[in-house]
């Protein structure tokens, strides 16, 4: 092959391979959609207030009430809820030697125990013969009266 012939061939491939990177930019262009106009969207005070509000209020009861005995709540805790929202995942299949829910020859030993060490081993967590308990069942995000609520659903229902 002589050179004019050798460049006359890679000089056709290359303006070849440009028209087809010119037409490729030009697709994704268009299948994008970079090509539109963005508008600015503004939200109301009202719409941002609601977005950045804090997830809980702190409520300080007065002398009189603490007096009394009576601290207002913002709910009760729920312990069939909590039970079926995170403690079910483990205590309903026995994972990780989790006493099953119901099962008597399990909770037996442990509710002898009492109450508050099964609070406190489901709030901190313990390592024991048979398995572990992560502290708050691995959700840390539970209220410390929602695990309470649900271990007593729990000892009740296995009892």
């Amino acid at each position: 092959m002589t050179d004019r012939a050798f460049l006359k061939t890679f000089s056709g491939l290359l303006a070849a391979l440009v028209a087809l990177t010119v037409i490729i930019f030009v697709v994704a262009q268009m299948v994008s959609g970079s090509g539109k106009v963005k508008t600015k969207v503004v939200q109301a005070d009202s719409e941002i207030v609601a977005r950045i509000k804090p997830v809980g209020e702190l409520v300080v009861a007065s002398a009189a009430t603490v007096a009394n005995g009576v601290i207002p709540t913002a709910k009760a805790a729920d312990g069939k809820g909590t039970y079926d929202k995170a403690c079910f995942v483990c205590h309903a299949a026995g994972v990780a030697g989790a006493p099953k829910l119901g099962d008597k020859a399990d909770w037996s030993p442990r509710i002898a125990q009492g109450n508050d060490t099964l609070y406190t081993h489901a709030l901190k967590g313990f390592q024991g013969k048979k398995g572990f308990m992560p502290a708050k069942g691995g959700n840390v995000a539970l209220a410390d009266a929602d695990v309470k609520a649900s271990v007593d659903y729990m000892v009740s229902q296995s009892k």
